[in-house]
C-alpha cells in the first residue's frame, strides 16, 4: 500500500466493485462528470464493471482509495495512458461522496505523483478535468500542477457542452510535501 497521512493507495479488491460501481457508476450525473465516455447501464457482475479489477498492464496502474483513519474503501485512483516511452501518464481519481471534502483528494494527488514519479520513474504528469471542478483543480494546484490550457466547450456532459482544462506538471518542479503536516492543516 502507498501510504499518506489520511489515505492510502492498494489493489483492487473483488468487494470494492460493487461499492465503486453503486455509489461512482450509477450516479449518472456525477458519473458524466467524471468520464468522457457515454454512460451505459451495465451491471455489477460478469467483469462488466469499469471498477473490476484488471490484469496488471503497462498503461494503467488502477488503485482503491483507503480512508486511514476508518479503514474504508474511499474511492479509486488510477494513473492511465502510461507512455513508457515519452515517461508521460494521465492521474484521475474520484472519491465516494461520504468521503469528499476532507483533504483526501489532496492527498490522493500527491500518492499519484509520488507513485508516478518515484516508483515509475515518469517524467510528467497531467490530468485533465472540467473547468468547473474546484476541488480537482485545487488538489493538482496543491501539488504544483500548472494550468496550461483550456479546451473550449470540448466535453458533452449531460446534455450540455462544458469547458475543459488541462494541468501538467514535470518530476522537476514536484516536491513531496510532508503529508502528516499537510493533513494537519485541513482541506
Amino acid at each position: 500500500m502507498i501510504k499518506g497521512h489520511l489515505a492510502g493507495l492498494r489493489a483492487r479488491h473483488p468487494d470494492d466493485v460493487a461499492v465503486l460501481h453503486a455509489e461512482l457508476y450509477e450516479d449518472v450525473p456525477t458519473r458524466a462528470r467524471a468520464d468522457s465516455r457515454p454512460w451505459r447501464a451495465l451491471p455489477v457482475s460478469g467483469g462488466h464493471s469499469p471498477y473490476e479489477p484488471a490484469a496488471p498492464s503497462d498503461g494503467a496502474d488502477c488503485f482503491s482509495v483507503v480512508d486511514l483513519a476508518t479503514g474504508e474503501l474511499a474511492g479509486e485512483a488510477l494513473l492511465w495512458g502510461i507512455d513508457t516511452h515519452n515517461r508521460l501518464a494521465h492521474l484521475g481519481l474520484s472519491l465516494r461522496p461520504g468521503h469528499r471534502g476532507r483533504g483526501l483528494g489532496r492527498e490522493v494527488v500527491q500518492l499519484l505523483c509520488r507513485h508516478g514519479f518515484t516508483v515509475r520513474g515518469l517524467h510528467r504528469l497531467q490530468l485533465e478535468t472540467l473547468a468547473d471542478n474546484a476541488a480537482m483543480i485545487g488538489a493538482a494546484g496543491s501539488a504544483g500542477f500548472a494550468l496550461e490550457g483550456t479546451f473550449r466547450r470540448s466535453a458533452w456532459v449531460y446534455g450540455a457542452f462544458v469547458d475543459e482544462v488541462v494541468l501538467g506538471l514535470l518530476a522537476e518542479d514536484w516536491t513531496e510535501p510532508d503529508l502528516k503536516a499537510a493533513a494537519e492543516a485541513g482541506p
